[in-house]
């Protein structure tokens, strides 16, 4: 497994103390309010849609609060930097904004390489992409790299892809992407890379150290990680992309509330402690229910046997805190695991301090390819003894006579 959270972050955004520390310490002390007698320990919220402003504004004044304002400043800055960017991170008003924004960057007619097991939503927004602007999209798997690539670098009947689109793991299916070959190779034909991010989170892998441009997060799940803000951010190091998507934010009106952000920012500050006890359930729960009478498949990549695995020790630091599995008895068996349970909640969100589960093919929208059985499950911060009970009597209740 990679070291790299032994080690000291890069340099900071700007002049900061705290610009060397690890990242379960930046996610505590970046985005603090300077060190001054009498000074507040947390950023204050700024509850106002417009600032006085006479003149020509000078770059970078506030003006209105849908172009910036100053309460998304300070989880910008402690996202960007634990994406080891050297900009702040853009927050917008949900992940799909988030999503769109990084889609934005495809030049009309362009062609678009992605997951068949993306985040269906995002599948969803290309092909409306692709009815209504002339984009070209092909859907790959991701965790093939010699078929990426050459979706990638096109033929005789294809041009080279404008952009390559990558969730590692993939959503629901776990899938595990070598991302720094898939980088290489996408850069050799000119071809922008954006990684969605929120499986894994900047604590367990970071892209743009892997050669990513872009970085997408669904704010609402890890970052934020209490289910109560809905909100995305995107983060690039290269400073005309950050342009072009500060530009797409404030043209498209996809912004955040302040009160939605300092939330999140809040709920940042436990991210290293809630997913080292997530992951580390997560791996527990994975080796039992691999050895469960009532289930005949899991997917997590700490396990040995996992396709994932090699890659995600070798690529990534944890495994994340998401895993799937299939009961016997098809999709009636997987309808019945999530109505039995009873501490494990049923819903379609993921990435809270709360347990939850659901069959994603009862999404009509989801990818075909996922099996009906499927049942995602994203473990949180309960004891894992209780999680494992729970689990247990409800695979044992609707396994079939």
């Amino acid at each position: 497994m990679s070291t790299d959270l032994e080690q000291p972050v890069p340099g900071p955004i700007d002049a900061d103390p705290h610009g060397t520390v690890r990242p379960a310490t930046l996610a505590v002390t970046a985005g603090r309010p300077a060190r001054t007698r009498g000074a507040p320990v947390n950023p204050p919220v700024v509850l106002s849609s417009t600032y006085v402003s006479t003149g020509t504004p000078p770059a970078g004044e506030l003006l209105y609060a849908r172009i910036d304002t100053e309460t998304w400043h300070p989880f910008e800055d402690a996202l960007g930097r634990l994406e080891h960017s050297r900009h702040p991170a853009l927050v917008l008003g949900s992940g799909m904004a988030a999503i769109a924004a990084a889609m934005s960057l495809v030049p009309r007619g362009g062609r678009l390489v992605l997951p068949r097991h993306a985040y269906q939503v995002s599948l969803g927004l290309a092909a409306d992409l692709a009815s209504r602007t002339g984009l070209e999209t092909e859907l790959v798997d991701i965790d093939d790299t010699a078929a990426v690539l050459a979706a990638v670098r096109g033929d005789a009947t294809r041009a080279p892809a404008a952009m390559l689109w990558v969730e590692s793991p993939t959503n629901p299916m776990l899938e595990v992407a070598d991302l720094p070959a898939l980088a290489a190779g996408a850069r050799d034909v000119g071809a922008l890379v954006v990684v969605d991010n929120t499986f894994a989170t900047p604590l367990v892998q970071r892209p743009l150290t892997q050669g990513a441009d872009v970085v997408v997060h669904s704010v609402t799940k890890y970052l934020a990680g209490h289910s109560d803000v809905v909100l995305g951010a995107v983060v690039t190091d290269d400073d005309d992309l950050r342009a072009r998507l500060h530009s797409y934010r404030t043209v498209h009106g996809a912004v955040a509330g302040p009160w939605e952000v300092w939330l999140a920012l809040r709920g940042l500050r436990t991210l290293a402690l809630r997913v080292e006890r997530a992951q580390s359930s997560a791996a527990v729960l994975a080796a039992r229910l691999a050895e469960h009478p009532s289930v005949v498949e899991v997917r997590h990549p700490s396990l040995p046997g996992d396709p994932g695995h090699a890659r995600a020790l070798a690529l990534m630091d944890g495994f994340g805190a998401i895993l799937c599995l299939r009961p016997g008895g098809g999709a009636p068996a997987a309808d019945a695991l999530t109505e039995a349970v009873r501490l494990w909640v049923p819903a379609t969100s993921l990435g809270g301090v709360e347990s939850t589960l659901e069959r994603r093919r009862r999404f009509a929208t989801e990818s075909p390819t996922v099996p009906e059985d499927l049942v995602r499950l994203s473990v949180g911060i309960e004891d894992v003894e209780d999680l494992w009970a729970d689990l247990d009597q409800a695979l044992r209740a609707g396994r079939p006579a």
